[in-house]
């Protein structure tokens, strides 16, 4: 289901990059929706909500965003393990570029260029998740990014952040909790004309889907309640937009093989 995925998701790749990182372990068709659609279009595309049934619209929503070629994602998790937020931006060919936080616990920045993966903690992130040489490696490494092949195991996880191919496919797929969408009524998110259906599954988890009406149906937001794993909103906007990324320069990374010897030392 579209709407379940999404947070649990959203959050395990939080906790799977924050792992790496401290332990060691389809083209837009109108250019007048900036903020859906990067291509051009006489007229923009309309979703009939009318006539459309809440089951055929979260399916256009769905297959609207298995085939956005880049988007950017920002949002938050609530758990019982506190907040936890995210801003990337992602595209089908590995690249991405943002941060992911666990509130007070710091913060890390991500980038990829589809074949290296570079991870910057920081000084609190260190601290507080780098285990009893957490202090030791805030010093050790600070301002430095830590990197490694996409391929390499203990990268994949932050690698898999960033493929937005795999990361769409794991919203969109059905996760068996039979949940029903119903209608729910037009609005507004970030400027986007948008139409809203409220999933209820049979664990009384309640998702509600905003999904754009010109342009591509994308889904534009998804909120999340009454879930024991983790509750939030995340919103999704740029689709299609190319992805500029920059890779540090060398001399201020740190290779992950190296970065465990020195942990271990520190």
């Amino acid at each position: 289901m579209l709407s379940k995925r999404l947070a649990s998701t959203a959050a395990i790749c939080l906790l799977l990059a924050a792992g790496t990182a401290a332990c060691g372990d389809n083209k837009g068709d109108n250019k007048g929706d900036a903020k859906t659609g990067a291509g051009a279009a006489a007229a923009p595309q309309k979703l009939d909500t009318d006539k459309l049934s809440a089951q055929d619209i979260e399916k256009q929503a769905k297959d609207a965003l298995a085939g956005a070629t880049s988007l950017k994602i920002a949002g938050s998790i609530v758990d019982e393990d506190g907040k936890t937020e995210f801003n990337l931006a992602v595209d089908t060919k590995g690249q991405c570029n943002g941060t992911m936080s666990a509130g007070d616990k710091g913060q890390f920045e991500i980038i990829s260029d589809g074949k290296t993966t570079y991870v910057k903690p920081d000084k609190a992130f260190w601290t507080n998740l780098g285990g009893p040489n957490g202090a030791q490696a805030a010093e050790l490494f600070k301002g430095r990014y830590l990197t490694g092949p996409a391929t390499d195991p203990k990268m994949q996880s932050l690698a898999s952040v960033c493929n937005l191919a795999e990361f769409s496919k794991k919203i969109v797929e059905d996760d068996g909790s039979d949940g029903k969408a119903e209608k729910g009524s037009a609005g507004t998110v970030n400027g986007v004309k948008t139409f809203s259906l409220k999933v209820t599954d049979t664990k009384g988890e309640v998702s509600t889907i905003h999904v754009a009406t010109e342009g591509k149906p994308y889904p534009v937001r998804i909120e999340h309640t009454g879930a024991k794993d983790g509750n939030g909103s995340v919103d999704f906007s740029d689709f299609d937009k190319p992805i500029t990324v920059q890779a540090p320069p060398a001399d201020n990374t740190i290779d992950f093989s190296k970065f465990e010897n020195q942990i271990k030392s520190a």
